[in-house]
């Protein structure tokens, strides 16, 4: 039986030796991966790092604070915007200019946090959407920003170390993602983590035992943001140029979704929701080329609908997964994980 006696069982790394060997396993395939895959796949593994970074942050707010949020592409423009700008205006190296950067976005991510003393439901969903679409208004009317021309990355030197491809990035990219990924993990076992998890289950509760609501609140707010923050500005180094029509409402319903699809509430849902919805979103978005599949699209679209919309399918594809996991499945691809593993400790029985 699966027992924790002692507080220390519960927030150690690894509970057991095999946990490490999956773990040394996996640190193995992730270094060998660019060798043995096309460079194509390279940059779709750093696009689902990236989202990996958000959706762990949101699920940090949502899954275990319980707090909504709907403007998280916010939070990621000022992560990109910030790390942009302070290297090319201010001169900051990039170590220095990332979490900068990350810091802004948490300080608006605290600000933001402080209306969800007083909302919450659909109230604070509107109100995090509003600050999430006013950022990008801002953004693309400053010319400090680069206007609605947006802005160009700069080459990256991290000392003498260059990173010019998607394979020199990759490897700075899966360090970060580690380390921001235990640092989620670690800090659900403490006491900050704890406090979140009470006000997610009762936060009058929690308040009546002594729990901060005006802090935990705003602090969740802005350890979210930040992780926002960092991807953001991981991201305008993937694709080396940025413009504000790229962080629209469609990213942060993007991120929210990942975080629903993989589980709310779990680190290990977060990685497999960011991963799957990751590898869809840049599938489906050629999806006419797909043999059979994308010729009787086509042919359907022309016959009840408009060519033009066919391009947006994945959204129609989200839509309906996000619809099937709250019908079959409350608690995402977690949930499916957590059913199989108990069915095969239990089998055949």
């Amino acid at each position: 039986m699966d027992m924790k006696r002692d507080y220390y069982e519960d927030v150690q790394l690894f509970s057991s030796g095999v946990v490490v060997f999956w773990f040394c396993v996996l640190l193995v395939f992730l270094a060998a991966f660019p060798f043995i895959v096309k460079n194509y796949y390279v940059y779709v593994a750093n696009y689902m790092a990236i989202n990996i970074i958000v959706v762990i942050g949101l699920n940090l707010l949502v899954g275990y604070t319980g707090q909504i949020s709907l403007g998280h592409a916010g939070f990621f423009a000022i992560g990109s915007y910030g790390t942009i700008v302070l290297m090319t205006k201010l001169h900051f190296p990039f170590l220095l200019a990332l979490p900068a950067a990350a810091l802004i976005a948490a300080i608006f991510g605290f600000l933001l946090g402080l209306p969800a003393l007083r909302l919450e439901g659909p109230y604070l969903t509107i109100a995090t959407l509003g600050f999430g679409l006013t950022i990008t208004q801002i953004i693309g009317r400053w010319d400090f920003f680069g206007g609605r021309q947006g802005l160009h990355a700069p080459e990256l030197h991290i000392g003498s170390w260059h990173l010019s491809s998607d394979r020199d990035f990759y490897y700075l990219l899966m360090i970060i993602t580690v380390l921001m990924t235990l640092a989620a993990r670690n800090l659900i076992k403490t006491r900050v983590g704890r406090a979140f998890i009470a006000i997610r289950d009762a936060d009058i509760a929690a308040e009546t035992m002594g729990v901060n609501l005006v802090f935990y609140k705003t602090l969740s707010f802005a350890i979210s943001a930040f992780y926002a923050g960092v991807a953001g500005g991981l991201f305008a180094f993937v694709l080396r140029f940025i413009e504000p029509e790229i962080f629209t409402l469609l990213m942060s319903i993007m991120f929210l979704a990942m975080a629903v699809v993989g589980g709310l509430g779990s680190i290990m849902g977060s990685i497999a929701g960011a991963c799957l919805l990751s590898w869809m979103d840049l599938q489906l978005r050629n999806i006419l080329n797909i043999p059979y599949v994308g010729e009787w699209l086509e042919a359907l679209s022309k016959s009840y609908f408009s060519i033009t919309g066919v391009s947006n399918i994945q959204y129609i594809v989200f839509g309906l997964i996000l619809i099937a996991i709250m019908l079959f499945e409350p608690l995402g691809i977690f949930g499916i994980w957590i059913r199989t593993k108990k069915y095969w400790k239990t089998w055949p029985f």
